[in-house]
């Protein structure tokens, strides 16, 4: 089926619609190549805007061949980065790898899926085989890229290696004889490099389909964990749900284009609270089902309209292991890291500076104010996730 449209909603550039159009006229099912290295486990809607183009093609019935980058990952995509990035180990890729599957496929659609290692193929490469992989591109070409132009002219270090990870992304879509390749925008030479390498092979070069980086919550910088700006896909339901509600109007539309096949037109003659919560209901409902989604709304009522407080809260029992200053003493910074409502010490340390954070309704004012934890605690961080707290 010919559905240009539908491939091309949301995306940043089609590298040729017409060699697109020529693929899809012979009706034979496409091969859409993706690519992933497992450089850390969790995903975040950031991600889910490639997973969703994906899931689209599939259902117009093309096969995703989904290429886990263990072997690239060990080297380190340096694509947008300053400096060179610290490759992972194997036991950390293979960790990652396991739980980048378990998320994947709350999207894609297993049938249509391919799954593949590049380590497979990549592992049987010769020195001579690298040479002459190598001997089809030149460093002038390599330079073409702006972070690697950028490293050069700042007299920052650029390793050997990272002119290689372009040329090994590049051949896994030789081995997979891919006929599409989606990526994100960052990707986009990457990219390229692989129909160029194609071609070196006698291969029909892949079509390249770039989508855009998400912006965070904040509507300002691209979605990421390190700045506090996403929604994660394992977040509870109800902080998919809040998070969702909490965007601007304009970044609502641009969730929508993104991250649903739900008609534009159709939202803007809705009222924007209403197709909020719509679009908040259909995230939480992909990732957990309908039930939690109409749960999740039905919290959010009650703490934000009602003023109240969610029905069920859990207990966490901070493990007696933990660092206590003064028996059942903690830091409050020290207590939300170890009850995992926040993933770092400074992530705790700038919600609590920012008032982010309550303890039995009282505002915290200091990161490292002590609270005793022999009674249980109700804290509060932000304006969603609530936790009853006591020392085990």
């Amino acid at each position: 089926m010919i559905d240009i449209e539908t491939i091309k909603r949301g995306a940043v550039e089609l590298i040729p619609e017409e060699e697109l159009m020529v693929k899809l006229k012979k009706k034979k099912q496409l091969r859409i190549k993706w690519g992933a290295d497992p450089s850390a486990p969790d995903i975040h809607l950031g991600h889910t805007v490639i997973l969703h183009k994906l899931r689209q093609l599939q259902d117009l019935g093309h096969k995703v061949v989904f290429i886990i980058g263990d072997f690239t990952a060990r080297i380190g995509d340096p694509t947008g980065k300053s400096e060179t990035r610290k490759p992972l180990t194997e036991e950390e890729v293979e960790k990652n790898a396991k739980t980048y599957q378990e998320q994947v496929f709350k999207l894609l659609d297993r049938k249509m899926t391919e799954v593949v290692y590049n380590s497979h193929w990549l592992k049987k490469l010769t020195i001579e085989d690298v040479i002459r992989l190598a001997g089809k591109y030149t460093v002038a070409r390599m330079l073409e890229r702006e972070d690697f132009m950028s490293r050069f002219e700042k007299e920052r270090p650029i390793s050997i290696h990272e002119f290689l990870y372009p040329l090994i992304q590049g051949y896994d879509s030789v081995v997979v004889k891919a006929d599409v390749e989606v990526g994100g925008t960052d990707q986009k030479f990457n990219m390229l490099v692989g129909r160029e390498l194609q071609r070196e092979y006698k291969e029909e070069p892949q079509v390249i389909l770039t989508l855009p980086l998400l912006e965070g919550t904040d509507g300002v910088q691209k979605m990421s964990k390190s700045l506090g700006n996403y929604i994660g896909i394992t977040d509870p339901p109800s902080e998919i749900f809040g998070k969702t509600m909490s965007i601007s109007d304009d970044l609502m539309l641009r969730y929508y284009e993104l991250l649903t096949d739900i008609s534009l037109d159709e939202v803007k003659t809705m009222h924007p609270r209403d197709a909020k919560k719509k679009l908040a209901s259909h995230l939480v409902s992909r990732f957990y089902g309908d039930k939690a989604a109409m749960a999740a709304e039905v919290e959010f009522e009650a703490i934000f309209k009602e003023g109240g407080r969610p029905q069920v809260i859990p207990l966490v029992l901070i493990r007696s292991e933990a660092p206590w200053i003064e028996k059942s003493k903690l830091p409050i910074y020290l207590a939300l890291v170890e009850a995992k409502l926040v993933e770092s010490g400074s992530e705790a340390r700038r919600l609590c500076k920012q008032g982010g954070v309550s303890v039995d309704n009282e505002v915290i004012t200091s990161d490292v104010q002590l609270i005793d934890f022999a009674q249980e605690r109700l804290i509060k961080v932000g304006k969603r996730r609530f936790l009853r707290v006591k020392a085990s």
